[in-house]
């Protein structure tokens, strides 16, 4: 059928061309000649028009990027009939005008006929939704991505939005016209613009916003008040992927999100490309992540060492599906057992060994503190001995803020394993053993807030432990991507501690979460303060004071070295540990281990302790080096 109309539209050119040229008044002379052309010229600018691939394009999205292809197809065309002229190769020769002519008119006609069917068919489509009421909305930001999504939701006529206009800080854009789309004010103007047209909500479309930037636009949608929502994935907003399907409420980690990780590709490739990786605990929130970034790189071989089967099941379906270049080797296995662990080491000889099985649960270790012995401590040490005694290149232990200054048996755990790598280097010196410390995850298995978005569901109320409660935030892609670096960059022995940016206040992301619900804090939702659990802290902290710490080369990574500790009496340290674990014996797994980490608190009851870095903030030159 196009090809047929393709036809029709170029032979009606031609005739047109000539006669426009003869004033339609072509004599006898030409019209033969136009009549033996015609099929000539026709068929070459077929011809020309499918090897310059138009009949590839879908004709509702042909736009000014398409026009290109119609015009080299046409113009290719005319190469032969011009030769056909210089050559005097009669009866084929075509006055010079006609051809010209010919030209502009085909090409209009071909682009024409796709536009006119485009036209129509986002008619129909808005007359089959005409029914539905549209939602009027303004879009916040006249930049890049701000016109490519309303560029994609003029284009698509099922979408339930009618954008009015927009709204960009810009003033040199005010009053300026893009799509048909007019910017009407800055962001000062947005509630006299919600009132006067009527608005919905609004649709906040600006590439990177900042934490108190996305904090500013919320604040003052608050006061107007109108909703506001946000279109995921900018980055492939700006690629030209955008699907405007996705445009969703925001959500708390739009608030919490940070500048993207500038990663040092060229090293992380070196550290992971064809080469042979473990992860550990590859079916967790960490574990997971770490995984999909490292199949990214394009690793020879990926081992994903995992205890539960459901979860290793599902990431190594997901990984099968997305990398199917990347041999992935999933493994069900304890990281306590040294004999499956020294076989797998054998077979595979690893290169990259990343730690991430862990117990992390704070409460849930408190009430069984043999179980956070066992993992943390028994299990980082077995992987990290079958690494060193593998020759494996590089160890990558993942730490916690919760092992700073700790006052509970997991903080305590993963402190301790981060000694036993210190002692591991000594023994070990071609293994690079590598701990990297940061803070919560968003979204993260045990994390505050799937919990906060449960207890919002079901109307409350919202627990917060304690009103001055505050905690360091980062998404996981971005601290496994920092991970990654970290490995790579480290020389073994230290303490890589990443930048979590500026504390949370716990209770101020409640309240966040509960507007972005929309409703209202205590009006519509209550805040109950259940008290700080054993274990926890007010806030956390990254470093010690007695660690020093230095930048590196990249921005968001600092260098903490391990204080020392003497080899042997760690070794005595963890081997009564362990048998005090093997008994199940809470109390004297506690006294050990506030014996082995004088800096430990564990076991004292938190509220009223005014023991170090509980009731006090970082000091600024801890959270300039956090």
């Amino acid at each position: 059928m196009h090809f047929a109309l393709d036809v029709a539209v170029l032979g009606l050119a031609f005739v047109f061309a000539y006669a426009l040229r003869f004033e339609f008044n072509v004599p006898r002379f030409w019209r033969e000649k136009a009549l033996l052309q015609l099929p000539v010229v026709v068929g070459l600018q077929i011809f020309c028009l499918g090897l310059s691939g138009v009949y590839a394009y879908i004709w509702r999205y042909v736009g000014l990027r398409e026009l290109a292809g119609f015009g080299r197809g046409i113009a290719l065309a005319a190469v032969p009939v011009i030769a056909l002229r210089l050559l005097s190769m009669q009866p084929l020769v075509a006055p010079w005008s006609v051809i010209i002519i010919d030209v502009i008119l085909a090409v209009g006609g071909v682009v024409g006929l796709r536009v006119a069917r485009r036209m129509v068919f986002e008619r129909f489509e808005r007359n089959a939704t005409a029914s539905h009421r549209k939602k009027a909305v303004l879009m916040i930001g006249a930049g890049r991505a701000g016109v490519l999504a309303a560029r994609e939701i003029l284009g698509r006529g099922d979408a339930d939005l009618e954008i009015r206009g927009f709204v960009d800080d810009d003033v040199k854009k005010v009053g300026s016209v893009i799509h048909g789309i007019k910017v009407l004010g800055t962001t000062s103007d947005l509630p006299g613009l919600v009132a006067e047209f009527g608005i919905d909500h609004v649709v906040i479309t600006i590439a990177r916003a900042t934490r108190p930037e996305m904090r500013r636009l919320l604040d003052i949608c608050e006061s107007v008040p109108v909703k506001a929502r946000v279109i995921p994935g900018l980055l492939e907003l700006l690629q030209g992927n955008i699907n405007v399907s996705r445009i969703r409420n925001v959500e708390i980690e739009d608030l919490l999100g940070r500048e993207p990780v500038q990663l040092d590709m060229e090293l992380v490739s070196r550290f992971i490309t064809q080469r042979t990786v473990v992860v550990t605990g590859a079916g967790g929130s960490i574990g997971s992540e770490l995984t999909r970034q490292i199949a990214r790189f394009g690793p020879r071989r990926l081992l994903l060492i995992e205890q539960a089967e459901g979860a290793l099941f599902d990431i190594d379906r997901e990984l099968q599906s997305r990398f199917p270049g990347v041999e992935i080797v999933p493994v069900i296995a304890d990281v306590t057992d040294a004999e499956r662990l020294d076989r797998l080491f054998a077979k595979h000889r690893p290169d990259v060994v990343l730690h991430a099985a862990a117990h992390k649960h704070v409460p849930m270790m408190e009430k069984n503190p043999g179980e956070a012995v066992k993992n943390n401590v028994v299990g980082t040490r077995t992987v990290a001995e079958m690494a060193g005694r593998h020759g494996v290149s590089a160890f990558v232990l993942i730490s916690t803020d919760k092992a700073v200054n700790p006052t509970s048996v997991m903080g305590a755990s993963k402190r301790v394993a981060e000694l036993v790598l210190q002692s591991l280097q000594r023994r070990y010196a071609d293994t690079r053993y590598v701990a990297v410390r940061f803070g919560n995850v968003l979204g993260s298995a045990g994390s505050v807030i799937p919990l906060f978005r449960e207890q919002i569901l079901k109307g409350g109320p919202v627990t917060v432990t304690h009103p001055d409660m505050v905690r360091y935030f980062m998404t996981i892609p971005e601290a496994s991507q920092l991970v990654l670096q970290a490995g790579a960059m480290g020389q073994g022995g230290e303490i890589l501690v990443l930048d979590m940016g500026e504390p949370v206040k716990i209770l101020d992301l409640a309240k966040d979460m509960i507007r972005l619900s929309g409703l209202r804090p205590v009006d519509d939702i209550e805040i109950a303060f259940s008290g700080v659990r054993p274990g926890e802290k007010l806030f956390e902290e990254l470093g010690t004071a007695g660690e020093q710490h230095t930048k590196t080369r990249h921005p968001k990574i600092f260098i903490g070295q391990i204080r020392g500790v003497d080899v042997a009496v760690l070794d005595e340290a963890v081997a009564r540990l362990v048998s005090l674990a093997v008994a199940d014996d809470g109390l004297g797994i506690r006294t050990e281990l506030r014996t082995l980490l004088p800096e430990a608190l564990i076991g004292l009851d938190i509220v009223g302790v005014t023991g170090p870095n509980l009731t006090a903030p970082p000091s600024p030159a801890m959270s300039s080096a956090a």
